[in-house]
């Protein structure tokens, strides 16, 4: 699975190790309680530009995690 701008939050938060490294990047939405209702709409891509978050650098480190689990 390779995750883009377009996949949305819960389905990258369903990745183990994902979590951490969206923390890393201190995305406010795993945080936000508004945003649970709102995390099968919201895509990465959307958050990274709205809170000025190194989009290419995040997709590649969870991509990488991914990587590694289908190893």
């Amino acid at each position: 699975m390779k995750i883009t701008k377009e996949s949305k939050l819960d389905k990258i938060l369903e990745i183990e190790g994902a979590e951490e490294i969206l923390f890393s990047y201190e995305v406010p939405c795993l945080s936000c309680p508004c945003a649970r209702y709102e995390l099968s709409e919201l895509d990465i891509g959307f958050v990274c530009e709205k809170y000025e978050i190194d989009c290419e650098k995040l997709l590649e480190d969870i991509n990488k995690l991914v990587s590694e689990k289908d190893k």
